[in-house]
């Protein structure tokens, strides 16, 4: 046990299992640490939804018999106190869980015997079988003391998506800046007393990324040990070294690069040029010890400038990969070939209630879900793909609005608004005060009859999702029982049918069964490839009608680098793959030949 002994006395993580439970909306993984966390398991909670936030502080708090003092949109700074008071309380009840998983007998079904038979193959899951096997009374005494004192909890990490950072207006008037949306989330995370990581996603928000060396407990102690990380969710080996290096020239190091695919993911998806998982791991693996090399100077030259003393070592950068892994091999082969240092599980847990909030009537439609109940689509306010449930409760509402001719959402919450064509205030492009406006001017925009068609599809596709998102755990717990949920899954949902325990999906990742249903599954890389390929195929349609923003050059490097990523997997598949291989290189083979043959003139550049 000594060189675990030795991570933890240096202040670095103490994960006992290796992967972890991305955010998932605002309210499907809300509360996920209080399920999970006293396993050893990490998960990640949205800060979006403040209102819910409150919501579920007011609803933990009676639970656990805590006196709750509303914070109301009235109190000053309340979106900041709100999210400070529930990450503190959950701080609180984890704590209090871990104490009594801590000091529960080792025998069949207690806690602190499931938090060990849920751990992988390990050198601590080792010295608990050994401890089982232990005859001596005394020596099991002192390994069970051992093995209390390292049942530790997973983190309690928090999201923020930067692109949603709408400014504060009361009465008309807008507010400072830090009180905007992003701002004041950052603010209530950092004011916490939770030791744990923030993950920024969507991309970089130069403001939000400055305000954070206002915080002390983003910077080391005199240890190197530092209480709230940063964790960047990045989509390629490029937007990680710029984002790393704009937050070390201002004193904050990145403990983790977590690697999503464009794609295959759920929620917001962000399609890159083209440029596929394998390829940008690749250039992870090569260039791991290269990025921390050229952050670590920067990083030390801006905490000597602020009169801070850095350690000379860099600090621990873990690389992290999540979206559309399904299967143990793969899992595996992710640490195996490209060494990454722990994997992201969402959209299999939607079909565990006992981790993620899923209201019974939306956890049977998951189960029963095939490939073509989910759709990459243009639902959400900001203008991002978003991966949708085409039959969820919030969809079928979305659609009677429009056949009764009141298209648009009421907007109570104002999480997502950006547009100020109608108004000085800006406004959500899923709201009913924008989409009646909007579509009264259509006539006036000169659009073919075929463009108008697709334009207004664009227009009325729009959803509510910063509140709907947050449904069905407001049904599962009585808040609002009559609220229509938007389901954000992945298209991986396809590939389960079963509502499975903690165990079952826990054994599942680690190989030890198999809860996999669809037979025709294809491999990760393929499947991504496979929606990346009809991505190209929507927008070529897009441009051929003159709807696309993307030039001829942006397309026809999008069709290049998807071709440099089939070869790169060829490449990969013969050497390395083992699970499926044939397939694997046969689905190859035919995704190219659908490449090649998309009909677009566009694609052919001037040197074919």
């Amino acid at each position: 046990m000594e060189n675990l002994r030795d991570r933890e006395s240096a202040g670095m993580p103490r994960s006992v299992h290796t992967f972890h439970i991305p955010v998932m909306g605002t309210g499907f993984s809300i509360d996920t640490a209080l399920r999970v966390a006293k396993y050893g398991i990490s998960s990640v909670l949205s800060l979006v939804d403040d209102t819910l936030v409150e919501q579920m502080r007011q609803f933990h708090s009676e639970r656990a018999g805590e006196a709750y003092e509303p914070i109301t949109n009235k109190d000053p700074d309340a979106r900041a106190r709100r999210i400070t008071a529930y990450l503190n309380l959950l701080d609180r009840l984890i704590k209090r869980q871990v104490e009594a998983l801590q000091s529960s007998a080792f025998k069949p079904g207690s806690e602190i015997t499931r938090y060990y038979d849920l751990l992988p193959d390990s050198e601590l899951k080792q010295y608990y079988a050994d401890m089982l096997a232990t005859e001596d009374s005394q020596e099991k005494e002192q390994r069970q003391q051992e093995l209390r004192r390292r049942a530790v909890p997973g983190s309690i990490d928090a999201n923020i998506m930067t692109t949603l950072d709408s400014e504060l207006y009361i009465n008309g008037v807008k507010q400072p800046r830090e009180f905007s949306d992003a701002m004041s989330a950052l603010r209530g995370f950092a004011n916490s007393t939770l030791q744990s990581s923030m993950v920024l996603s969507a991309g970089m928000n130069p403001r939000l990324y400055t305000y954070l060396s206002k915080f002390e407990d983003f910077f080391p102690d005199e240890t190197g040990f530092i209480k709230k990380k940063i964790i960047l969710k990045v989509s390629d080996y490029r937007s990680a070294l710029i984002q790393g290096k704009f937050l070390a020239k201002r004193g904050i190091w990145v403990s983790e690069y977590r690697i999503e695919s464009g794609l295959n993911c759920g929620g917001h998806a962000f399609a890159t040029k083209g440029e596929l998982m394998g390829p940008i791991l690749e250039e992870f693996k090569d260039n791991r010890t290269a990025l921390v090399g050229k952050l670590h100077p920067v990083y030390v030259k801006a905490l000597r400038a602020g009169g801070r003393t850095p350690l000379e070592k860099p600090g621990e950068v873990l690389v992290t990969v999540q979206g559309g892994i399904g299967t143990a091999g793969e899992n595996g082969f992710l640490f195996k070939y490209y060494g990454v240092d722990s994997t992201g599980w969402g959209t299999p847990f939607l079909l565990v209630p006992e981790v993620a909030n899923v209201d019974e009537e939306h956890l049977e439609m998951l189960a029963a879900a095939t490939i073509d109940d989910v759709e990459l689509s243009n639902g959400s306010p900001l203008g991002i793909l978003y991966w949708n449930l085409r039959n969820s409760a919030s969809e079928r509402t979305r659609r009677r609005r429009i056949a009764e001719g009141k298209p648009g959402a009421p907007c109570p919450k104002s999480h997502a608004v950006t547009n100020t064509e109608f108004t000085d205030i800006p406004i959500c492009t899923s709201s009913r005060a924008y989409q009646k406006q909007k579509l009264e001017h259509l006539d006036k925009e000169g659009w073919s009859e075929t463009q108008l068609k697709v334009v207004k599809e664009d227009i009325l596709a729009k959803a509510c999702i910063c509140h709907e998102l947050g449904g069905s755990v407001k049904i599962i717990n009585g808040i609002e029982p009559d609220a229509q949920p938007t389901i954000c899954c992945g298209p991986g949902i396809a590939d389960f049918s079963k509502i499975a325990s903690l165990e079952e999906m826990v054994s599942h990742i680690y190989g030890r069964i198999s809860l996999i249903t669809n037979v025709n599954r294809s491999h990760m890389f393929i499947q991504e490839l496979k929606i990346y390929i009809e991505n190209l195929r929507k927008e070529l349609e897009r441009y051929s009608l003159g709807l696309s923003a993307r030039t001829p050059v942006y397309l026809r490097e999008f069709k290049d680098n998807l071709l440099e990523g089939i070869e790169y997997y060829r490449r990969l598949g013969k050497q390395y793959i083992r699970e499926q291989k044939t397939r694997f290189l046969d689905d190859l083979n035919r995704l190219q030949e659908e490449l090649q043959d998309l009909p677009s003139a566009v694609l052919v550049s001037s040197g074919s």
